[in-house]
């Protein structure tokens, strides 16, 4: 796992650099609401997704955003829009997805709690819209949550901003 920190900490590193306009982190959860929820869903989260979002309940860059779990985030909250999307969507999900950040159009980044591997899972992209006729047909983003920050929040936000 000393290596995940690290990697971790390297990922981190490069969202400190973006302008306080484009990032915004939220704070650090002092309870153990992440152990509660995967009591809840029955899965158990991802070591790189729980290591930073205890230290960042919630972040977001240049609108892309990673969802926090609490009270304060209402229905936007990561374990309301898990139950949302579980239970309350016209298209539900397989209960293994976790979605973790929307893209503005009804989709969702989700984790593939199961397929967890050394405490790590790839990250799929759920379309709201289309109508999978297996789980397998859902694409796989990324190998890992640290991979999907790197590419989809760092690099897009470069290519974007052309630096």
């Amino acid at each position: 796992m000393k290596e995940i920190e690290q990697q971790c900490e390297k990922v981190l590193g490069s969202l400190y650099q973006f302008s306080k306009n484009l990032l915004d982190l939220g704070e650090l959860i002092p309870d153990n609401r992440l152990s509660e929820f995967e009591n809840q869903i029955g899965f158990k989260l991802p070591f790189d997704f729980s290591y930073i979002l205890t230290k960042y309940n919630y972040f977001s860059l240049a609108g892309t955003e990673v969802l926090g779990i609490g009270i304060e985030f209402k229905e936007e909250s990561l374990d309301k829009v898990y139950r949302f999307e579980h239970d309350g969507a016209g298209n539900t999900m397989p209960k293994e997805f976790l979605p973790f950040s929307p893209d503005g159009r009804g989709n969702y980044y989700c984790l593939d709690l199961s397929r967890m591997e050394n405490s790590l899972c790839p990250v799929v992209f759920w379309q709201h819209d289309f109508t999978y006729s297996k789980k397998e047909e859902v694409e796989t983003c990324n190998e890992k949550f640290i991979d999907w920050v790197e590419e989809v929040m760092i690099e897009w936000t470069l290519e974007d901003f052309d630096s």
